[in-house]
């Protein structure tokens, strides 16, 4: 019996993490990825309990753990420093089986580009077109270095795919959420300092751990789509100038070169389906969605999760097992980014008084027992991988 063969399209974290839960069911996986190296965008990465459990699924976990660092004691603060809310790791670990590890991007790359079987990885290849096939016929992925056949495709290029519109035509596709974000990593303060995020009048602004002492910092604001300035550091000082201590200084300790700026979009209205033929959409390419979660990475790799589970058998029925793939995953992926969603349009509110609310009603949700908070948060963060197999 020939091997069976898997092209995903997309060498970001959800395309990796595909390839590699497919590789380890017994597929040979090609995965094509346009930029000429696999070079992470962004800087650093939380990765709640589910999406650990994800990666232990795929014997990644401890070894994603080793290289990160734990949370901690964290919460949300008000833009002077009044703590509206606090969190503490060992409240996850006890309510959840793990707490929120914090890492560089490029640390979970690495770590899914060391599971990938030699010459799987073809970079500088660009996906022209998609044939997506049916019970009788393999996919066909069209590339500007010739065509490959499938028995699958994941198509795991991003909230820009060019797969999704190709398959679902009268999707409206991604949305502008109305802010914009900046990210980047500097080196931590001598002294110690508080980690969480802070909420002001339409900006947000978060601080959190990485390895080597270093910070992860990000910033959200309402701004148009597409508005850059000539000097992004200088932006957000100026946003941030009368904030709370430590992230003033923060801001000014990076280089200027060193802060990426992107823009917030999300697909608002959730697909019909995640698949069509041989094709699984997979990741941002499905189900983009806001920042507010942190749930982008976690929800890919649970994705490819399912995805390696539900295909099993005959290759000839790849189409019936992507159903149960899109049944499995559609429902929970639209609840996280609808519940992410609205986090962000209350976070990002430029009304005082909806405001005063919006902080009055966190500092009451932050007096309720760890065990109250936790119902909240147990839709998200309880995941479990598929029951018939521990492991994929």
């Amino acid at each position: 019996m020939a091997q069976p063969h898997a092209v995903v399209v997309g060498g970001g974290i959800g395309g990796l993490a595909a390839a590699v839960a497919l590789h380890r069911k017994g597929w040979a996986v090609t995965v094509c990825e346009r930029s000429p190296a696999i070079e992470p965008v962004g800087a650093g990465l939380g990765v709640a309990p589910n999406g650990l459990r994800a990666l232990d699924a795929l014997d990644l976990g401890d070894e994603l753990r080793a290289c990160a660092v734990t949370q901690g004691r964290a919460g949300l603060r008000r833009k002077d420093g009044r703590w509206l809310v606090r969190t503490d790791a060992e409240d996850l670990r006890r309510f959840f089986g793990d707490s929120v590890v914090v890492v560089p991007r490029a640390d979970l790359v690495d770590v899914l580009l060391t599971r990938l079987p030699a010459g799987a990885l073809r970079t500088a290849t660009t996906v022209t077109s998609v044939e997506p096939g049916d019970t009788r016929q393999l996919a066909r992925v069209g590339t500007d270095a010739g065509e490959l056949t499938a028995d699958l495709v994941v198509a795991a290029d991003g909230i820009r795919s060019m797969i999704r519109p190709a398959l679902f035509l009268e999707h409206p596709g991604p949305v502008y959420a109305g802010f914009t974000s900046w990210r980047f990593i500097v080196d931590a303060p001598q002294e110690p300092i508080d980690y969480g995020e802070s909420w002001g009048c339409g900006v947000t602004a978060g601080v959190l751990p990485l390895p080597g002492g270093r910070v992860y910092c990000y910033v959200t604001a309402n701004a148009p789509a597409g508005e850059r300035a000539k000097d992004e550091r200088a932006e957000i000082a100026g946003l941030l100038a009368e904030w709370h201590d430590p992230i003033p200084g923060l801001v000014a300790g990076v280089a200027p070169e060193a802060v990426l700026r992107t823009d917030v979009w999300h697909i608002a209205t959730p697909l019909p389906a995640y698949h069509k033929g041989r094709v699984a959409l997979l990741g941002d390419a499905a189900h983009a969605m806001t920042p507010n979660l942190g749930q982008g990475a976690c929800q890919a790799i649970e994705d490819a999760v399912v995805l390696a589970h539900h295909i099993n058998g005959s290759t000839a029925y790849v189409p019936t097992a992507l159903r149960s793939y899109t049944d499995v995953r559609i429902g929970r992926t639209s609840l996280i980014a609808q519940r992410s969603a609205q986090i962000a349009e209350t976070t990002q509110s430029e009304s005082a008084l909806l405001n005063r609310f919006r902080d009055t009603g966190a500092s009451v949700m932050g007096r309720l027992p760890a065990t109250l908070m936790s119902r909240y948060l147990r839709p998200v963060l309880d995941w479990q991988p598929p029951t018939e197999t521990a492991r994929v």
